[in-house]
């Protein structure tokens, strides 16, 4: 069988047959990192992708998910594991403007999921008066469900010195809700969670 017969197990992201025999041993390389990470062996995944980002045919860039995926199983979930996956996350959203917005998601699910919620937030903030997050409901979703966490009554303190929510920071959970349900009016999370602030008002 030639090169350009050849069958290979995945797509590539250009989806043409190799004409010559480096891109048919890239298209190869290609089939290990994605044959190793479907069977957990990340290790022989991330030589494969360690010489594929090399390589001026492949944009690696594009590829940011597989990259954040090598870069998660090969860093430990505590503290100094979770500074370099951010780290590569904002790296990511310099070096691919096309794929900003969903890398900037992942980030601030990342800072969520590490507890660093007034990160998150203080993020969320930066990004939202623009475009195209200032369209992105889910983004504003985020936004407000850290609100009205940050809102809570404080955990720990005698109930005489501290039994309210914080009106203002939850008046900000219901401006980010509203305005996720301005965008998608069928947003039922919105939706749900605009329900929760009234509650959580008429109690103070």
């Amino acid at each position: 069988m030639s090169s350009s017969q050849r069958a290979f197990l995945f797509e590539s992201l250009e989806g043409k047959q190799p004409r010559n025999a480096r891109k048919t041993h890239l298209r190869l390389l290609y089939d290990v990192l994605h044959l190793s990470l479907q069977r957990g062996d990340f290790a022989r995944a991330r030589r494969a992708w360690g010489i594929l980002i090399r390589c001026k045919e492949i944009d690696w860039k594009a590829m940011w998910k597989t990259g954040l995926l090598l870069v998660d199983e090969f860093h430990d979930v505590g503290p100094e594991g979770n500074s370099k996956k951010l780290e590569f996350l904002s790296t990511m959203m310099l070096q691919c403007p096309d794929a900003r917005q969903a890398i900037f998601q992942e980030l601030v699910i990342r800072y969520i999921s590490a507890g660093q919620y007034r990160k998150a937030l203080d993020e969320l903030e930066l990004y939202l008066p623009s475009q195209p997050y200032e369209s992105n409901p889910a983004l504003h979703v985020y936004a407000g469900l850290i609100c009205l966490y940050l809102a809570q009554p404080q955990q720990g303190i005698p109930m005489f010195i501290y039994t309210c929510w914080n009106n203002i920071v939850l008046r900000d959970a219901q401006g980010y809700f509203e305005k996720a349900k301005a965008i998608d009016s069928e947003n039922l999370v919105a939706t749900a969670w605009l329900e929760q602030v009234s509650i959580s008002s008429a109690t103070n």
